[in-house]
């Protein structure tokens, strides 16, 4: 009844769809921002432990590769037990695997806390839940709305970085944990107050669409037979391998490698902790302009032809990198043109699997393809560290990953154009 009142309240201003939006937004920028912090957290654990970045990159892996894993079951849990309660209970997990954390003194514990819990609750952020929200509430601008939402990962670096770089040197990696706990903990109420499942429980239609006569009823089987179901749907299909190993790579390019080992590459070239992440905050800040604008884009041309130029330049951006010498004005240009595509390609994959597969089975399709997204930044997360305790350097796995780029941007236009027959019916 709140929420319906307040929705009234807003129509004829803005519609409550720009409320969710706002809502989802926050709460990934909360969990972005805990999943961002083991960037910072590197330095300090050596100087604390005497780990190595091995160690520390393998347990940093783990949470990245269960964030991917457990997204399809995450979005069926959500299709059962409400997009909120699910929310909620994932970001109440982030809590208690930060806060414990603060107590840690063996590599174990670090796997558990950062690790394990890190990446069940980080959940609560994920791409499924992006195309949750665009689809239920958005007829129009869901392009726009899915790269907003994926903008977050742009502002948690920006807001977060700096400041985690700042307490890590003040107060250790366990300042960074306290900090990072607080910040889930300040979100939490504004998630379970402001949050429906639905535009039609409070009595609205989707942003430029229809009033839906009645409320979808709730599913009461088995939560993840869905998720089993899309995945069938998925692995039967080229397109799926396609799309599949295409964001494997963009894991592998970013969240894995440059989230998380560019701050680390910059110190071992000259330049302070807090330096490099204010490179990498800067970053966002050009993240949240290229993500917006593809999910622009992604409204209005061909989004195979959008994803070959991004994975192309971003291609290039990781060539040139380590032949810049690390200084502050090529650092500053690899900043702005990597971060224009930093999240730019999540839009145009939205798309593409909405038009193959079906707005319907869109969420768990696409959480299955993040799987894979998620598995290629483990392998960047966990090869780089072990490739730089090998060779002294990071350059051969920048190389690669420049390589990598290249190659999916081959590989995303030979993704199908006509949408099947099948995918008319949704899972």
């Amino acid at each position: 009844m709140m929420l319906a009142r307040l929705a009234k309240r807003c129509s004829g201003r803005v519609h409550y769809a720009w409320v969710v939006l706002g809502v989802a937004f926050l709460a990934a920028l909360s969990v972005v921002g805990v999943r961002s912090a083991p960037g910072v957290m590197i330095v300090p654990l050596q100087r604390s432990f005497g780990w190595d970045v091995g160690t520390i990159s393998g347990a940093v892996s783990v949470n990245i590769l269960l964030l991917g894993i457990l997204g399809p079951f995450i979005m069926a849990l959500m299709e059962r037990f409400g997009l909120k309660n699910i929310m909620v209970g994932c970001m109440l997990i982030l809590m208690a695997a930060t806060g414990l954390s603060v107590f840690m003194t063996e590599p174990w514990q670090l796997f558990l806390t950062w690790g394990v819990m890190v990446g069940i609750g980080s959940a609560a952020g994920s791409i499924g839940l992006a195309t949750a929200v665009a689809n239920r509430w958005f007829h129009t601008n869901r392009g726009l709305a899915v790269g907003l939402l994926t903008a977050a990962n742009a502002m948690g670096q920006l807001i977060f970085l700096p400041a985690l770089a700042a307490l890590a040197n003040k107060y250790g990696w366990e300042g960074i944990a306290v900090f990072v706990t607080l910040a889930i903990a300040v979100i939490i109420p504004p998630v379970w107050l402001l949050l429906p499942e639905t535009p039609a429980a409070i009595g609205l239609a989707p942003l430029g669409g229809v009033m839906e006569r009645t409320i979808p009823p709730e599913r009461t089987g088995n939560p993840f037979a869905l998720a089993f179901t899309g995945l069938g749907q998925g692995v039967r299909s080229l397109d799926f391998w396609l799309l599949g190993i295409t964001f494997a790579i963009c894991g592998f390019s970013t969240q894995g490698l440059v989230g998380t080992h560019l701050v680390a590459y910059c110190v071992d070239n000259g330049i302070s902790e807090v330096g490099a992440a204010g490179f990498l905050a800067f970053l966002g800040v050009f993240n949240l302009i290229g993500s917006g604008l593809s999910g622009w884009l992604t409204d209005r041309m061909n989004p195979r032809v959008l994803m070959f130029w991004l994975f192309g330049l971003r291609g290039i951006a990781l060539f040139l990198l380590p032949l810049t010498g690390f200084d502050i004005v090529s650092l500053s240009v690899f900043t702005v043109f990597y971060g224009l595509n930093w999240v730019a390609i999540v839009p145009p994959q939205y798309a593409i699997i909405n038009d193959v597969f079906g707005k319907k089975a869109a969420p768990v399709i696409i959480s299955w393809v993040f799987v894979l997204h998620q598995v290629g930044g483990a392998a960047a997360a966990f090869g780089a560290g072990y490739l730089r305790d090998y060779t002294g350097s990071y350059l051969t796995a920048f190389m690669l990953a420049g390589v990598a780029c290249f190659l999916a941007a081959i590989m995303v236009l030979r993704v199908s154009h006509a949408r099947p027959a099948e995918a008319l019916a949704g899972p």
